[in-house]
């Protein structure tokens, strides 16, 4: 069981696991879910978005049907004279970065990116090892992703 903030009840992360199921569910659907009514499900959730419980609802693509067939997790070993803010600026342009992660161990830096195909990875590398502060990198490409949760289960 993970363990939650005091202020939110069994009510709050129910809606909060039906919001990642479907964030654009409505009140009184979510309201069906947790047994309230619309007014008392829209009040909850209003009261979760300005404690920043939620951060914002968005759509989740599919990145293989846009043709970004691969993933792969890059990892970044910086060199000791690294402006980290200006390194993270430069990944963060890079629009096949999904996310970078600070880490702990060797590498500085886990990226996750996505490309349409070896080459474009390849052509991905490139830019990546060229940057300033960058001493090398370590790739590991995706062949399957049996499971992926999107959000966090609480019970």
């Amino acid at each position: 069981m993970i363990a939650v903030p005091p202020e939110l009840d069994e009510l709050d992360l129910r809606l909060l696991e039906a919001l990642q199921r479907n964030g654009r569910a409505t009140f009184a659907e979510l309201g069906g879910v947790v047994g309230l009514k619309p007014p008392a499900v829209h009040e909850r959730v209003k009261r979760l978005e300005q404690r920043g419980h939620i951060r914002s609802y968005g759509a989740r693509v599919d990145v293989r049907r846009l043709g970004y067939a691969l993933t792969a997790f890059i990892s970044c070993y910086t060199s000791p004279d690294c402006d980290y803010d200006a390194f993270m600026q430069r990944l963060s342009a890079m629009p096949e970065v999904c996310e970078v992660h600070s880490v702990a161990g060797e590498e500085s830096y886990l990226c996750k990116v996505v490309t349409r195909s070896t080459q474009h990875l390849d052509d991905l590398l490139a830019r990546f090892k060229a940057m300033p502060g960058m001493a090398r990198t370590r790739t590991t490409i995706v062949l399957s992703t049996p499971f992926e949760r999107e959000g966090i289960a609480f019970a």
